[in-house]
């Protein structure tokens, strides 16, 4: 993840972020079986949502 893109995940209020989180969540959702059926194009950007989600779990629990 960029730096730009942390800071601006850190500097989100908690609101902020359970509307991302669940937004994230159902993008993950989606290309997960959407790659089940047929390879998606990026497969990194499953790797890369899955890892904000966790980062974003992380900010709500501390």
């Amino acid at each position: 993840m960029k730096q730009k893109n942390w800071q601006e995940i850190k500097s989100m209020s908690p609101v902020e972020l359970t509307a991302k989180l669940s937004e994230l969540e159902e993008k993950y959702f989606r290309l997960k079986f959407r790659n089940s059926t047929a390879p998606v194009k990026n497969p990194l950007e499953i790797r890369e949502i899955r890892k904000t989600i966790a980062r974003i779990k992380t900010l709500l629990a501390q």
